[in-house]
């Protein structure tokens, strides 16, 4: 009897850890832990499509996390999507020509904002907004293959 009741127990705790390891997961997965809103500035941009660009998305400059996307709101005015970014405040040397672009991490990866920054002199500040010419939508791969197929239907 007494080896049984030993054996429920390690069980128990087995359970206990793999829930644990799962939570630790899930916290590592949703980056809920690796940027804190304090110390920030904000950028907006605006682009015809953003694809499946989600709040908390990252934004990156040369492939290094330097903020993230704090909203995502439609202009009703204007049609297109505004997109809010905060950006560590470490990171304040984005010149006024920097572009902003929309890529995805792998093949079916989450999607992320890309800045590169331009030669300009002059900075982006707290509330500045990246000049509309300088963004780029995400790629919908579903338009890329329905154009394929239109191409190759119609003979060209």
């Amino acid at each position: 009897m007494k080896q049984t009741r030993t054996t429920e127990m390690l069980v128990g705790v087995f359970v206990a850890a793999g829930i644990a390891a799962l939570f630790v997961l899930a916290m590592q997965v949703s980056n809920l832990s690796s940027f804190q809103e304090n110390g920030t500035y904000t950028l907006t941009a605006r682009f015809d499509n953003i694809g499946g660009l989600k709040v908390r998305s990252p934004v990156k400059a040369s492939g290094v996390v330097v903020g993230r996307v704090s909203s995502v709101d439609f202009d009703n005015e204007r049609q297109d999507a505004v997109v809010t970014l905060r950006i560590n405040e470490r990171y304040n040397r984005f010149s006024d020509d920097t572009s902003a672009s929309i890529y995805t991490a792998g093949l079916l990866g989450e999607q992320y904002i890309s800045l590169e920054s331009g030669g300009s002199e002059e900075y982006l500040a707290d509330g500045s907004e990246i000049d509309e010419g300088l963004t780029q939508s995400a790629v919908i791969l579903e338009k890329l293959i329905g154009k394929l197929v239109m191409d190759k239907a119609s003979g060209n």
